[in-house]
This record gives C-alpha cells, structure tokens and sequence, in this order.
C-alpha cells in the first residue's frame, strides 16, 4: 500500500492511476491524516470474498431451530 499526499496526487496523477489499475491501493493524506484510498475496481468483491472464507473457518453449521443443550417452551 502506497501512501501520498494530495499534492503529489495532483502532479502525477495519471501514473498513479495506472498504479491503481495494476492493483496497487494508495492512500491519499492530507498534512498526513488520511482522507481517501484508491483502490482497483475488483477490491470491493475481492475483499468481501476473504472475508467471508474467513467466516466459513469459523461457522458452524446445524440445526438453528433447535436449542443447544437446554429446555425451552415455544409459547412462554
């Protein structure tokens, strides 16, 4: 991940974004808090694809109308 300043955004911006469509994230700062990221158009699914891998490592699949381990009345 690349970080610039919003000036340096404004002098080279067309080679910042071949950068981005290559795949590189930059991170846009202005006096060096960061105000924005560029990001290639496939990280919105990509990312949303890791993580739900990571949550599949951890779901636990069943029956989720019964309850586990304890007794209890529909109607109460």
């Amino acid at each position: 991940m690349l970080s610039i300043a919003v000036s340096e955004l404004r002098a080279n911006l067309t080679g910042f974004l071949q950068q981005v469509k290559a795949g590189e994230i930059i991170v846009i700062t202005s006096r060096g808090t960061e105000v924005a990221r560029l990001v290639p158009p496939h990280f919105a699914t990509t990312a949303a694809r890791e993580q739900l891998d990571q949550l599949r490592q951890t779901a636990v699949v069943g029956d989720i109308v019964a309850p586990v381990s304890e007794d209890w009345k529909a109607d109460a």
